[in-house]
């Protein structure tokens, strides 16, 4: 399959390396420091048991009428930085060209083929002007969600960290012959791509954590076992996971796995820094917005008081203002270190 992968990150990197290794024709869509390594270098993959992979016989460009039209496009940026690129996206696109949403969050593309009351319904806090509804149908949309972990320590270098499972699915929960070609591709390169008939509700699922403990750990400078081993905010974790919770099932959506079980796997995990708290040490535009500010959208449209998620969103809405107009980071310091705290 001729795949173009929107961004060369931890994903995008990781995905378009093992993609490239199992013959498809790749092309990463770049720009800068990773577009000029990828052209000298290929893209490099260092899997957690350490071994390495080079992909050489990929292409990278930042001009997409120079890739052409794809079989299948992989969204591989965060949610807030899709606006930015939707009036080149079309310019990859044939007749029959898929598009995988890889974002985490809620999805600009939610209420299409939903049924029930709210269907075609935008959500606004993810698509703000309508700009990604109009260029990138959902027609195209297969939703995927995102569970391995991995980390770009160097441009065009990606470090795998663990897990191999993308679930995919249509938005109307047919089983398709699309979904099954993007499925056998996936599998053949290594991962796990089962076929799901609700994909909202894997969706619902990431979400579940990641509002929480994301925006938790960025205000607190905390990891994920600091988080739920310490009383005040494994409850306020919890008390945010209800609320969202009543706000899915309102949707139709039941969670398979309980609560407290949830929060025992994010403690599983260990000291692991969010990605969002890697935003904040780092001084990047933290991703709030689809994993947040989208549940308290989705809980005014649904009636559903979401005061705890309400305060959090708030908060880390403010840090990443503060952030962008210090033109700073925030990053906590031990004693001795040379670094400076900003």
């Amino acid at each position: 399959m001729k795949i173009a992968i929107i961004g060369a990150g931890a994903i995008g990197g990781y995905v378009g390396v093992k993609l490239a290794l199992a013959g498809e024709d790749v092309t990463f869509i770049v720009r800068g420091a990773n577009l000029e390594a990828i052209k000298k270098n290929g893209m490099k993959l260092v899997m957690h048991d350490g071994t390495e992979h080079i992909a050489k016989n990929v292409k990278a460009t930042n001009n997409y009428e120079e890739a052409g039209p794809q079989d299948m496009v992989i969204l591989a940026m965060k949610a807030h930085q899709v606006e930015a690129i939707v009036d080149d996206v079309p310019k990859l696109f044939g007749p029959d060209t898929v598009v995988v949403t890889m974002q985490n969050g809620i999805p600009y593309w939610y209420f299409h083929k939903h049924g029930g009351p709210h269907e075609g319904r935008r959500v606004q806090s993810v698509d703000p002007t309508g700009r990604i509804l109009e260029k990138i149908s959902p027609d195209r949309v297969l939703g995927c969600v995102v569970y391995p972990a991995s980390e770009l320590i160097a441009p065009g270098v990606v470090v795998h960290i663990e897990g191999d499972r993308f679930p995919i699915g249509e938005l109307d929960g047919t089983i398709s012959e699309r979904a099954q070609k993007v499925s056998d591709c996936f599998v053949k390169a290594g991962f796990k791509a089962p076929i799901l008939e609700n994909i909202r509700s894997e969706i619902w699922l990431k979400l579940w954590g990641n509002l929480t403990f994301n925006p938790i750990s960025s205000l607190a400078h905390s990891t994920l076992v600091d988080i739920c081993q310490y009383p005040l905010s494994r409850e306020l974790a919890g008390d945010m996971m209800i609320e969202a919770q009543r706000i899915a099932n309102k949707l139709g959506i039941e969670f398979r796995v309980p609560l407290e079980k949830r929060i025992a796997g994010a403690e599983k995990v260990g000291k692991h820094k969010t990605s969002m708290l890697q935003d904040v040490e780092a001084g990047r535009a933290p991703e709030i917005d689809a994993l947040v500010g989208s549940v308290v959208e989705l809980g005014r449209v649904t009636n559903t008081a979401t005061p705890h998620i309400n305060t959090v969103y708030a908060l880390v809405k403010l840090l990443a203002k503060t952030m962008d107009e210090e033109k700073g980071h925030v990053k906590l310091v031990g004693e001795g270190s040379s670094d400076q705290k900003h």
